[in-house]
């Protein structure tokens, strides 16, 4: 058990690097998009001299801010500089645009860069640390551009070849809406995004370049399936799950938010059968009519993808919408009208989904299996308890809602607890940020429990507080008493 609980732990790290790099670049994806969607010479406004901007950004902007905000990721700003500079040897040395090679020596780079510094840097005399910084990174950047030029660019660009070979011979054997059975379980296990902008965006943008839209940027980001579940609750649902799941449609519809239909899919595991079904139902009905955006649409919200759709596709994104909201809504409303009477609360979904995903945060799972013995663990526990509790609200100024992007559920976790203190009368400043951005004088970081590991890293002398959904989280509400 404490096994698969690890190996999940590491896959949604993993997941969470990925979708780190893509997600604070997402509005220069966007920008692209427009560009192309309006001035290429099957645009809606043709024009020769700014069709010339397309090219150049998805060559060289895009993957540099990838391989810059990779590097930042692993050792923030000189990791980054590094990282650009290396990314610039892999897209040199291939013919392709290098968005999985940005995706590996942004990182790669940042993290040598780091191991150099944790090696010579307390060694540096005073007077001579700007020297230290300028030239170790220089020199850093140098080799790995130049290794990156006649080794890695050429390898990267082979893999990326297999990698995009594999789709297109999925996509012309008919088999991509088949991905649903692996895209809708993974989405709720809160890797969404690092399938979308992580495995899906870099390949799709790719194929967008080429034929001017991409059927990948859909498999995500549709809203059908999620749309379905939730108006299913809204007839057929009981107690708080049905009088919340209008409120949440409209979250989810038309605000992209689709992290807030996951606990009503974890209430009854079955209606992951409705999501898969409107998956593959959407993606087939985007399949059979030629549906494709022209950029990555974040979030994935109706308005967001009908910006990026394609001049000739709204038809077809709009039947795979529809088509995939009624099957999932049909599915579910089966589920849900033979199901027992004594169906499960909203909040006790809640719970399942912490048992599900694993209770404690990240921190206090590590704490508890390194420990030996079930004494060590309680105490281990209490103390983990007892810190958290470490500032008085006379202390606490500031209180920061984290995430990848620093936007989507941290900022409607912002939001509700904005509101739970204005109805409480309580007067501390709330806010949302990126994991990478998170101000030094935060007293209390609120994280998703999967990242909290990465927020302690960032800012270890915040009070840290994990959750398990950013939505419904009865952690809220402990702030507010603890306050009044």
């Amino acid at each position: 058990m404490a096994e698969n609980k690890g190996f999940r732990a590491k896959v949604q790290r993993f997941g969470s690097y990925l979708s780190g790099m893509i997600m604070p670049n997402i509005g220069a994806f966007i920008a692209w998009g427009i560009i192309t969607a309006l001035f290429i010479p099957d645009g809606w406004l043709p024009n020769e001299d700014l069709a010339t901007l397309v090219d150049p950004m998805i060559k060289y902007l895009l993957p540099l801010l990838i391989g810059f905000t990779g590097g930042r990721i692993v050792h923030d700003l000189r990791g980054g500089i590094v990282g650009a500079t290396a990314t610039m040897g892999v897209i040199v040395g291939a013919d392709i645009p290098m968005f999985l090679g940005a995706m590996i020596m942004g990182p790669f780079a940042g993290y040598l860069m780091k191991k150099v510094d944790q090696l010579f840097q307390d060694k540096i005399r005073s007077g001579f640390e700007m020297l230290y910084n300028n030239f170790s990174a220089g020199i850093l950047s140098a080799i790995l551009a130049v290794v990156a030029v006649k080794l890695i660019g050429p390898v990267v660009e082979s893999l990326n070849n297999i990698l995009a070979a594999g789709v297109e011979m999925i996509i012309n054997a008919g088999l991509l809406p088949l991905a649903n059975i692996i895209i809708e379980p993974a989405k709720i296990l809160f890797l969404n995004n690092a399938i979308n902008h992580g495995i899906l965006s870099p390949i799709g943008v790719e194929q967008a370049s080429e034929a001017g839209k991409s059927i990948l940027f859909l498999l995500e980001a549709n809203p059908g399936p999620g749309l379905g579940i939730l108006l299913a609750f809204a007839i057929f649902g009981k107690g708080m799950s049905k009088s919340s799941a209008p409120g949440a449609a409209v979250i989810q519809f038309l605000g992209g938010i689709h992290e807030i239909y996951f606990p009503y899919v974890l209430m009854k595991p079955k209606l992951l059968l409705a999501v898969i079904g409107g998956g593959i139902s959407g993606v087939f009905t985007f399949q059979i009519f030629g549906a494709g955006l022209v950029a990555p649409a974040s979030p994935g919200s109706i308005f967001a993808i009908y910006a990026m759709t394609a001049q000739d596709s709204y038809l077809a994104v709009t039947l795979g919408v529809l088509v995939a909201a009624a099957v999932s809504f049909l599915i579910a409303a089966l589920i849900l009208k033979t199901s027992k009477s004594d169906d499960e609360d909203l909040s006790e979904a809640t719970g399942k989904m912490e048992e599900m995903k694993g209770k404690k945060s990240v921190v206090a799972e590590s704490l508890h299996y390194n420990n030996k013995g079930a004494n060590a663990d309680i105490e281990t526990e209490n103390q983990l308890e007892a810190t958290v509790a470490n500032k008085s609200p006379e202390e606490i100024n500031k209180i920061i809602f984290a995430c990848d992007a620093g936007m989507g559920s941290s900022a409607m976790g912002s939001s509700l607890l904005k509101n739970k203190f204005k109805k409480a009368g309580v007067d501390v400043f709330v806010t949302n940020k990126a994991i990478n951005e998170i101000p030094e004088d935060a007293d209390i970081v609120i994280t998703h429990k999967d990242l909290t590991e990465r927020a302690k890293i960032k800012i270890p002398t915040a009070e840290h507080i994990s959750v398990e959904n950013f939505l419904n989280s009865p952690k809220y509400d402990e702030l507010v008493e603890r306050f009044k």
